[in-house]
């Protein structure tokens, strides 16, 4: 069993603000992958599903960011986890918009959320770094973070989101780098040859014995050896008669 963790702030009011992008990354997994309805439980809502296989707990803590360890450590000693069966989603600053990276071990970097988890359970879980860019300045931090995405947020935020989805059973299998290719087809897809985004396959090249649409096709031109052939096919009063015309 895995356990995905997201964190972001309960309540309405908090819903759309780029703290709470993980909240927003489970609630598309759990809509894609049909997962059942949410079930308050832990201080947390939750709801179970099936991701390639893997029985998955998905997991929104509803006791602010803050202490937000509070309900993973009660999670994961209730279905006797350990933190390598953990993946918390989370908002970082330090990666550019719409960029995503995966992560195992390592510090809170001063995340609320991280530090609370670290107090919990240790440091020893696995992170998906969900980037909202940085606001400039130190001071901006809390304001930026809880506030709304913009409108122009709109496009590359739902990019990002499916592509988590569409990687989410390969991140519950443990395969980091299947997870990662899976985001990064919905949010950098493959260019063609003149750096357009490729929009489906290329149409297909006439073969030899086919004509291209709206191109004649060639007459051709009869072989002197089937002029020949048919010379030598006519009898020899028809070659008289030819001789003399």
């Amino acid at each position: 069993m895995k356990l995905f963790v997201g964190l972001g702030n309960p309540g309405s009011k908090y819903s759309g603000n780029r703290h709470n992008i993980g909240f927003m990354a489970l609630d598309q997994i759990a809509t894609d992958h049909g997962f059942g309805p949410w079930k308050s439980k832990f201080n947390a809502l939750i709801t179970e599903g099936t991701l390639q296989g893997v029985k998955t707990l998905l997991l929104k803590p509803q006791t602010f960011m803050n202490r937000s360890g509070q309900s993973v450590g009660e999670a994961m000693r209730f279905y006797k986890l350990t933190p390598d069966d953990v993946f918390v989603l989370h908002d970082e600053l330090d990666l550019a918009p719409g960029k995503a990276r995966v992560k195992q071990g390592g510090g809170h970097a001063g995340h609320n959320g991280l530090r609370s988890i670290h107090a919990h359970i240790g440091a020893d879980y696995g992170r998906v770094r969900l980037g909202i860019g940085h606001p400039g300045h130190k001071d901006q931090v809390a304001r930026y973070v809880l506030n709304d995405f913009a409108k122009a947020d709109a496009d590359w935020l739902d990019d990002l989101m499916r592509g988590i989805s569409d990687g989410a059973g390969a991140l519950a299998k443990g395969d980091g780098g299947k997870f990662m290719n899976a985001v990064s087809l919905r949010t950098a897809p493959p260019r063609s040859s003149g750096g357009q985004k490729s929009t489906g396959p290329k149409p297909a090249t006439p073969q030899p014995n086919q004509t291209a649409p709206h191109q004649q096709p060639q007459q051709q031109q009869p072989r002197p050896e089937a002029k020949e052939d048919a010379a030598s096919a006519k009898s020899p009063l028809q070659r008289l008669v030819d001789k003399f015309r």
